[in-house]
């Protein structure tokens, strides 16, 4: 049985760092997600209209795509543990000041200082990956980080509304803090220096640097495969819940049933997706996770009213689909960059990720109309252009695949004749 079939196992350091990261992932995706159901407890606490809340929701984004972009020169430059604690500190800092906002303004100025340092840390997390664990062991990791966002969905949403519900809406917020501050310490005490890459770093700008990472042509190739991939991804996102209970006939108390059933069944099958995705090649599970999401995305956007468990088996499906395409994808793109490039590169495509889901969200409310019903039309629509950027990363991704693994094969060959 060839290594690619049989990839080593992991280390115990190995095992703390994954832990660490899925740990961080966790609170970093928590702090995006818990805003957006505690509108109803913060628009009448805060006296906020539905578009100054849309404001609130989307400063994070936009913020955290900014600070990517303005920290890529830069993040090369330092040990990474370094880099790591600082934004994360930061981070916390944000959200503890979310925690205290008793004013729409000072909480608009709360989520853009979370989101500019919460932005970074992404970046950092997926270089640290590139660094610690050799191409054959990063896909049962992004698993562990992908399994991490379905757990914040699972447990963490639903801790932080009890608790917002049980004394207010700034609990959450210290639920993270809190959270936060011990995996900060235990980053502090027991994560190694993460510095190797700096003997690589040559003697150039961080200005030199960001122009160096936008402009290699295989680094561009690789953010227009991450810039297709969260276009399709977010168009779907923010009208899932108006078109299953408009048009699909679900009752919006039983919401919380399809959510919860899918991330449990993310958080089982993420690992999993992993450790496939190593074992029998990233781009065969990427190809597989295109045709499943393909097909599921073309039924589910075309679907009526619709039993429960219909729904809920079909978004299931959907959720394993778009799962195999982004943890082979997040584990093949993290080779592209050389040792010395990986902040810098992982930084770009963070924002990249961000803005162009954002944009992709407001292209899709401009396809999407509600009816008097409240039934969402054209989403068929959404669904084809969801349909075409699959193909079109697939396309993207043979090449990227081709290139990655001849770069794989000679450095194998090289360390095996030393």
């Amino acid at each position: 049985m060839s290594s690619a079939s049989n990839p080593p196992a992991l280390s115990g350091y190995q095992r703390l760092i994954v832990a660490v990261i899925a740990f961080l992932q966790f609170t970093i995706i928590l702090d995006f997600l818990v805003l957006s159901p505690l509108g109803a407890i913060i628009m009448p606490a805060l006296k906020v209209l539905p578009s100054q809340f849309g404001v609130l929701v989307s400063a994070y984004a936009f913020s955290a795509g900014t600070a990517g972009l303005l920290a890529a020169g830069f993040t090369d430059r330092f040990d990474r543990k370094r880099l790591l604690l600082f934004f994360y500190g930061g981070f916390l800092v944000g959200t503890l000041l979310c925690a205290i906002a008793d004013t729409y303004q000072f909480l608009l100025v709360a989520r853009i200082v979370t989101g500019l340092f919460g932005g970074v840390i992404g970046s950092v997390i997926f270089a640290i990956t590139a660094d610690l664990f050799e191409y054959r062991l990063r896909g049962r990791v992004m698993g562990v980080v992908q399994g991490s966002f379905a757990a914040s969905q699972v447990l963490g949403l639903p801790i932080g509304l009890y608790l917002a519900n049980r004394w207010n809406w700034h609990a959450p917020f210290y639920l993270i803090v809190g959270t936060g501050v011990a995996v900060g310490i235990l980053i502090m005490v027991f994560v190694r220096p993460i510095d190797a890459h700096l003997k690589a770093i040559p003697d150039k700008s961080p200005l030199h640097h960001f122009v160096h990472t936008i402009s290699t042509p295989r680094y561009v190739q690789g953010f227009a495969a991450t810039v297709l991939m969260a276009t399709g991804g977010f168009m779907l996102l923010p009208f899932g819940s108006a078109f299953t209970v408009h048009n699909l006939g679900i009752s919006i108390d039983r919401l919380p049933i399809i959510y919860m059933v899918s991330g449990v069944f993310a958080m089982i099958t993420g690992p999993l997706i992993g450790r496939a995705s190593d074992a029998f090649g990233k781009l065969n599970v990427f190809t597989l996770g295109c045709v499943a999401t393909i097909i599921i995305v073309v039924i589910y956007t075309n679907l009526g009213v619709t039993p429960i468990q219909i729904v809920i088996l079909v978004n299931v499906l959907m959720w394993i689909g778009v799962s195999s395409r982004m943890i082979s994808s997040a584990a093949l793109i993290s080779a592209i960059p050389s040792p010395a490039d990986r902040g810098s590169y992982m930084s770009v495509s963070s924002s990249l990720q961000q803005i162009s889901g954002g944009i992709a969200a407001m292209v899709a409310g401009m396809i999407v109309k509600e009816a008097p019903s409240g039934a969402i039309e054209h989403f068929d629509t959404v669904g084809y252009v969801l349909v075409a950027t699959t193909l079109l990363t697939l396309v993207m991704m043979v090449f990227i695949s081709r290139r990655v693994e001849t770069s794989a094969a000679l450095a194998q060959a090289g360390s095996g004749s030393t």
